[in-house]
């Protein structure tokens, strides 16, 4: 079994050791052509854009989670990390640890209830242009609202499933952790990825949206405005008689 032993107690693996080892494991991969996918941070934040940053304040808004975040947080900046790949509703992950040999993660996550989708959408009708703004996160504070309410569009940990091959007894090592936060990375380039996690087809999400914006301007069009002068008012003010 591997690890770290300093005058006979075993210890956490420093910073660097997680990283030399890291780097160690994907050269040794790369070099029996297998296509490991590391995540890299780039900086001490692990997320700097809206989805990034939407999935990591989700994980970290649930108790059951808390106590193990923090390692998971400093062994995904270390780029412990070595492998992470997401298909549909399920991510796959290589993490290295106190073993010469990464440990394998598996998660799977539920697709997004039909209910809470349309509530969703209902709730987002007028606020949501095109794709891109979405993709972007360019969309109006309280539609940011909507989208983080807790239990609706990010999943909850019950829509959460994982799987980790170390031997830590705890519901979530730190090894998943990581793994979390390192699709929180993934999605900060990414944005799509979400919708592929949750089973949302993005183009029927943001057509609905827009089809309901467009309807309730339609709908408006027909009530007559009070900013809207009649003809009597036009002819006084413009000198027409």
């Amino acid at each position: 079994m591997g690890g770290y032993w300093d005058m006979g107690y075993y210890r956490q693996p420093t910073v660097a050791e997680i990283r030399n080892s890291a780097e160690e494991c994907i050269r040794k991969a790369r070099k029996r052509g297998e296509d490991w996918e590391p995540v890299v941070i780039d900086g001490k934040k692990i997320v700097k854009n809206w989805w990034g940053q939407a999935w990591c304040t989700n994980l970290e808004r649930y108790a059951d989670y808390w106590n193990r975040l923090e390692r998971g947080r400093r062994y995904v900046r270390a780029g412990a990390v070595t492998d992470l790949k997401i298909q549909g509703g399920k991510v796959a992950a290589k993490v290295i640890g106190s073993s010469s040999r990464p440990y394998n993660i598996d998660i799977s996550i539920n697709p997004l209830e039909e209910k809470k989708m349309q509530k969703v959408i209902k709730q987002c009708n007028g606020r949501l242009k095109n794709a891109e703004d979405l993709l972007s996160g360019k969309f109006p504070s309280d539609m940011e609202e909507i989208l983080l309410e807790k239990g609706m569009f990010f999943p909850s940990p019950d829509e959460i499933k994982f799987n980790c091959s170390c031997p830590d007894w705890a519901d979530m090592c730190k090894h998943v952790a990581a793994v979390l936060y390192g699709v929180g990375a993934r999605l900060d380039t990414s944005p799509v990825l979400f919708f592929k996690l949750r089973g949302i087809d993005i183009e029927e999400f943001v057509n609905a949206t827009v089809v309901n914006r467009v309807e309730k301007m339609l709908a408006n069009a027909g009530i007559k405005s009070s900013r809207v002068m009649d003809k009597s008012m036009a002819e006084g003010l413009f000198g027409v008689f």
